[in-house]
């Protein structure tokens, strides 16, 4: 039995409001500085990508105080949220398999694309610098704002609103590294189908945060690694292969809830329990 509670006082478009307001003078800093952490990945992003989570911070402090705070950081290692451990394998394989059959479709239509290489360490330091980062998200995106939108519509809905709020806050990060306005239409197509699956995973996994920001630690390291340092990396494929899964996924599951769950509407907020 899983049982979530959203609080009235909670507000997606002030949370994206104040997302927006502390990351866009950060995101400009970048283009002053010039550098890339890595490649296609500015400066400014490292800082930036907390932002979700001071925001979610300071709206929650103003909520339910130091109490609220506490319980929303310790969402960060949530696992034991996750009741069966089979969401496991979509949570670390899906996007590397992704890749795989991106990078496999790009072989067979003849691109000149090379064999990955890297050192042997790169996939964990990479890895734990993603999850961190993904952690200064996903506390923000899913563990303050998705449960309210989901109280308003329905999952999917709730997935497109935030994966269209998602893509708009990583404009001005692509536009830094020279990103084309061809490939950043892709890449916001990608981004827009991928939160739908970060929901979906979310709620098949007790809302659990550490799932979700796994995924996410998945996903940057898979781009990463992409060869070379993402460097052959095509979002008209990727976003193909993510639409096309998002798609199942909403068929499957239904768009109701995108989960095994059903949610009894109420004026204190959603109540939601397993059906099998």
């Amino acid at each position: 039995m899983i049982k979530t509670n959203v609080s009235t006082n909670k507000s997606p478009l002030i949370f994206f409001l104040l997302v927006f307001a502390l990351s866009i003078p950060l995101s400009l800093a970048g283009t002053v500085i010039g550098l890339e952490l890595l490649p296609g990945l500015p400066v400014s992003s490292l800082v930036v990508a907390f932002c979700p989570l001071i925001a979610a911070v300071i709206l929650v402090h103003g909520e339910n105080g130091v109490v609220g705070v506490t319980r929303l950081l310790k969402r960060a290692f949530d696992f034991k949220r996750i009741g069966a451990k089979v969401w496991y394998a979509p949570i670390v394989l899906l996007m590397p398999g992704v890749m795989v059959l991106e990078y496999g479709l790009m072989r067979w239509m003849g691109s000149p694309i090379p064999i990955p290489q890297f050192p042997i360490w790169a996939p964990l330091a990479l890895f734990v610098a993603s999850f961190v980062a993904a952690l200064g998200e996903e506390l923000g995106w899913m563990g303050y704002a998705i449960d309210p939108m989901q109280a308003r519509s329905n999952a999917l809905q709730a997935g497109i609103f935030l994966g269209l709020a998602w893509a708009a806050w990583h404009i001005i990060p692509v536009v830094q590294v020279g990103r084309s306005p061809e490939w950043i239409a892709w890449q916001c197509l990608f981004w827009v189908a991928s939160r739908v699956l970060f929901v979906w995973l979310f709620n098949n996994t007790g809302k659990s945060v550490f799932a979700v920001a796994m995924y996410h630690a998945m996903l940057n390291l898979t781009w990463q690694l992409f060869p070379i340092n993402g460097s052959f990396y095509d979002p008209r494929i990727t976003a193909l292969i993510v639409i096309f899964a998002a798609v199942i996924v909403t068929i499957v599951w239904g768009p109701q809830t995108l989960a095994q769950y059903r949610y009894a509407r109420s004026s204190t907020g959603v109540q939601s329990s397993t059906t099998s």
